[in-house]
Formats: structure tokens, sequence, C-alpha cells
């Protein structure tokens, strides 16, 4: 079995270094003033939340419903990841969370044969495929929070089972085998906890958050009869409940297929991070964990889970840095099945920047902007004013640039999408334009490294562009 030292996959050079923290540097806030102003009423209420979680169970890991061997277990760090000695436990140092999300049918089970092949029932289960997978980074040193969504379909090697689908390796090993895969396909990260939650879960956390408002960027409607699975969406702004949410996430009959799926992912977080991510949150904790502890499995502590939550609720928008593992679809003459194939060199660079995990790629270097792929979304349905701004952008340098399919959710803000997290390059272009804002998602195009959605604020530059040439006219005329 794997010890902390994880053994590296064939395709991978070996390493056998793990990641070094350095001791976490007090933060700074500059509304430190305002949080003095809650005074000891806010303090009671930090205090009714921390007794409350603490009330929740006497064990150390009451929603853990594996039992890990020692050697399983080895897989993951040890000692605990927060410090109780203030009211509201915090993060000793980063750390890295792995989550996975599944969705078990009655033909998944052993027992299969015993059960009517016409229709398969989803079972409240976690042992099964992981339908989502993800690796959290809270670094209490950056103050940011880091999602990489992983393809469910990324061909990688199963120790004991070949070169698979990663979504395989909870079905096959359980969250052990999950982490030790995703360790070695990262390069040899260490993870330090998991979560497995499955889709009655997130359907009952969404529902207990109140629901989450998003705009569907398209109709979405798919039916299987025999999963009993309906899908109806239409495109536009909508509250959407936990079941809704659910046919947001599932939906696939696009042509982006699971990469699609990981897009909308995030689309989803995002929109439960802006309104749900602060202090009211907290005080729901424990509400929150009674609604899904029956569907939950996970190697965190309360203690753990009280300094995770402490620690998202303070972060705003700009420090959620969403990414998506580097990869290329799979060439259908050479796979029989349809694959996420990664691109190694692109991981080892996202790790060394966004992990502060540099096994292979000689550290980050950042790159000309001007020499980067981008790509254009507009959102404004002026195509006049879509050929005006690469105009402009051609006349600043960036000549490397393209029309992609539509950003179909209506815009005010242009958005400077740092497609494969290159924050330096995203953020040379906003400089150069003076305006938009600058996000790390991997929502644009699939082959650009740098996505611009356009937005209306560029229709109005422009009109005040216009404007102003007309009153230079007239005072020359």
């Amino acid at each position: 079995m794997p010890t902390k030292n994880l053994s590296k996959q064939k395709s991978r050079p070996k390493s056998t270094a793990q990641v070094k923290y350095q001791k976490p540097q007090k933060i700074k806030h500059p509304g430190r003033l305002l949080w003095l102003g809650f005074g000891l009423s806010g303090v009671a209420l930090l205090s009714a939340t921390a007794g409350a979680l603490l009330a929740v169970s006497l064990s150390t890991t009451p929603l853990m419903q594996s039992r890990l061997s020692d050697a399983e277990a080895s897989i993951f760090s040890g000692g605990n990841l927060a410090d109780s000695n203030l009211r509201l436990p915090k993060l000793t140092r980063p750390v890295n969370i792995l989550v996975l999300g599944t969705k078990v049918l009655t033909s998944d089970l052993e027992e299969a044969e015993m059960t009517d092949a016409s229709y398969l029932e989803t079972v409240n289960s976690v042992e099964g495929l992981s339908d989502a997978i993800l690796l959290l980074r809270f670094n209490p040193v950056t103050n940011q929070l880091i999602p990489l969504s992983i393809p469910r379909d990324t061909r990688t090697l199963i120790e004991g089972y070949g070169y698979r689908k990663i979504n395989d390796a909870n079905h096959y090993g359980g969250p052990a085998t999950a982490a030790k895969t995703v360790s070695e396909l990262l390069g040899g990260i260490q993870i330090d906890r998991y979560i497995r939650i499955n889709v009655f879960g997130v359907e009952k956390l969404v529902d207990a958050l109140g629901g989450v408002n998003l705009y569907v960027p398209q109709d979405m409607k798919y039916q299987d009869d025999s999963q009993h699975l309906y899908i109806n969406l239409k495109q536009g702004q909508q509250h959407l409940n936990g079941e809704q949410a659910l046919q947001f996430l599932r939906f696939r009959n696009d042509r982006l297929g699971d990469i699609g799926r990981i897009q909308r992912q995030q689309i989803l977080l995002r929109a439960l991070v802006d309104q749900n991510l602060n202090l009211n949150t907290l005080t729901r904790l424990p509400k929150l964990l009674s609604v899904v502890k029956d569907h939950i499995d996970t190697n965190l502590s309360l203690e753990e889970i009280g300094a995770l939550a402490g620690f998202a609720a303070q972060i705003s928008h700009s420090d959620v840095n969403m990414l998506m593992l580097p990869g290329d679809f799979s060439d259908p003459k050479q796979y029989q099945a349809s694959y996420w194939m990664p691109n190694y060199s692109a991981i080892d660079k996202m790790m060394a920047q966004h992990f502060d995990y540099d096994q292979h790629s000689g550290g980050y270097q950042e790159v000309n902007p001007k020499a980067l792929r981008v790509a254009i979304q507009d959102s404004t349905d002026d195509w006049s004013a879509v050929d005006q701004f690469i105009s402009n952008l051609g006349s600043k340098g960036y000549w490397n640039v393209y029309n992609a399919q539509s950003w179909t959710v209506p815009l005010g803000v242009t958005r400077i999408v740092a497609q494969n997290g290159d924050v330096a390059s995203a953020q040379a272009i906003r400089d150069e334009l003076g305006f938009g804002e600058v996000v790390v998602e991997s929502t644009g195009s699939l082959q650009s490294d740098i996505t611009i959605q356009l937005g209306q604020d560029w229709l109005k530059i422009q009109q005040e562009s216009e404007n102003f040439q007309t009153e230079r006219q007239w005072d020359n005329w």
C-alpha cells in the first residue's frame, strides 16, 4: 500500500519530494475596523456558532463513513489542519481537499442482477463513479480559494487497474485510491483530506442554502426514462432549487460533453460562492451539516470543517480562482473510448503557479501576453462592435485573436477570462484595454489562453468615443 511519498506513474518523472509549507503570515484585512464594530454581539454570535459545531458530535470525524486501513490513511497528511485557540478554529497552513461527487445506480451494485433492469434507481451511496472531481486549495497565506476541476473522463493510471478514466478510481478503491490517483496525475502533490458527497447531498445542500440565482446559458432538455432523469430548463436568469441545480449540473447534451459540464459546475460554484460565502452562512453551518450528514463521507474533523468554512466566508469574489486540468480530447482513431488527455507540461506549470508545488516545470515563467491566443466571445449582439474591438486589440499588438462562439449570458462588464490560470497575462490585457474585470475560470474557449467575453461597457466606451469625435468635428467646423 502507498505511503506519503507517492510513487509516480510511468508517464511522469519520479519524485519523492513533498509539499513544503511556509509558516502562514498574519493577514491584514482592510476592513478590520468594520469587524470591531460588531462588538460583543459579534463575539457572542461566533461563540454560539463554535459551540453549536462542537455540539453536533463528540467524535472528531462524525461525518466519516469509510473505514480506512493504516496504509490508506497514510495517503492523507497527518496532524490537525486547524488551531482552536481562538473562539473559532483557523487554518494553520495551506491545505488541499479532494472533493468527489458521486451518483450510484442500482446497476452499479453487486446485487444488480436482483433488480429490475428496466429501471436504474439512484441509491444513497458514495462508493460509485465520480461524476465531479475537484481539488480545493485553501490558502491562508495568499488568502485564496482555488478549485481545480478534473474531468471525469481524464485518462490516467489507476494502480492495479491500468490506464482508465479517472472517475473509476473511487469505484475501484474508495477515497484513498482516488486521492493517490489524483496526486500522481498532478505530479505527486500532497492531498490532506477528502470529501465524498452524492447527488442527494448536493440537492439538499442547495435547498438548505435557499437555492441559487444564475443565468442558464441555453435551453436544456434531456430525457432518460431508464434513470427517471428529466432535464428541462429554459435559457435566462433563473432561481434554481436543489433538483433544478442538479439538472443544470448533469446536462451533457452539448458539443463539449463532459467539459461543458465542468464549465457549468464552475458557473454554479461561482454563483454559490458569491451568494452564500459570508458570516451568515457560517452561523448556519451546523444546520447545513445535519442536512447532508447522511449523504457525505469525509475524514475532516468538525474543527477542520469550521476552519475551512471560516476561511471561505472571508474571501472575496476575486480571490476564488477556478481552474481546469489542462488537456485535450482524445483522437477517436486511437482509442475506443472518449478520453480527456492530460497535458503534463501545462499541469506542472499550473501546479507551480497556483499550488506552490513545483517538481517538474522549473518555475513559473511569465510569457508575453501579446503572443497568446485570445478568443472573443460576444454578449452584445453587435458584430460591428466586435470587429472594432478586435481592431482595437490589433492596434495594441494583439494579433493572435479569433472569434469564438458567442457568450449567451448578457454582461454589463467585460470579463477577461484567464482560461488556464494565467492571471498575469489577463491582467496585462486588462491594463492595455483600461476596462473590464479579470476572472480566473475555465468557462471560455478551450483553444484560447485568454478569453474576452465582451460586455455592454465596450458599447458605452464606443458611444463616448463617437460623441467626442462628433463634438470635435463641430468645433472644427
